[in-house]
């Protein structure tokens, strides 16, 4: 589920308690935990609705004035089922790939580790592209990934597959628009360079 601006601010302030989506099939789970980006939640309804059936209070509760404004705002098939999500905000629990992200401490044995990582997916590619796509996002954070994989050479599709295996790295972190180096990403280029040059 993805969590606009707008709503994740609602969220995050404890007023937006409730959203609507038009899909065609449930993208969440009652009892199911979501990151919105500046909190998580959990969710504790997940209901097909008529449009008829939206209240004012379902509004409110959605960030919008009325049930009309809730309506006009929805995007997607608009023959597509309309769900009504309620939610709870609930204590921010950073995920394992998250505080691995966040970890900048890195020794020698993990940055050779790592090293070898990104060595086994340029080999698996049958060529080096870890590392160029690493210094792409650094030089250009919040870039539209279809404009680095233009750079890059690529298609936008597959551009963003090799960027989600930095990801599970813990090296990148994607952006509402585009991506920027973690604190580990950055701590590794930053170490990369300062190394001597290897002997010839």
């Amino acid at each position: 589920m993805l969590f606009e601006k707008r709503l994740r601010e609602g969220i995050h302030a404890g007023t937006t308690t409730v959203a609507f989506r038009r899909w065609k099939r449930p993208q969440v789970a009652v009892g199911g935990r979501y990151r919105t980006g500046l909190d998580t939640i959990r969710m504790l309804a997940v209901d097909v609705v008529q449009p008829a059936a939206v209240t004012g209070d379902d509004a409110r509760h959605a960030g919008f004035e009325s049930p009309q404004a809730l309506l006009a705002g929805l995007r997607g098939d608009p023959h597509a089922p309309l769900f009504r999500l309620e939610f709870e905000r609930t204590r921010f629990e950073p995920s394992a790939r998250e505080l691995l992200a966040a970890d900048d401490r890195l020794g020698v044995e993990d940055v050779q580790a790592i090293d070898n990582r990104l060595d086994r997916l340029d080999a698996a590619a049958g060529r080096p592209w870890t590392r160029a796509t690493l210094g792409l996002i650094r030089e250009q954070p919040a870039t539209r990934a279809a404009d680095l994989a233009l750079q890059a050479g690529m298609e936008r599709a597959p551009f963003k597959e090799n960027v989600r295996k930095l990801k599970r790295l813990g090296l990148t972190i994607s952006l509402e628009k585009g991506y920027r180096l973690s604190p580990r990403g950055e701590a590794l280029l930053r170490i990369s360079s300062a190394r001597p040059p290897a002997d010839p």
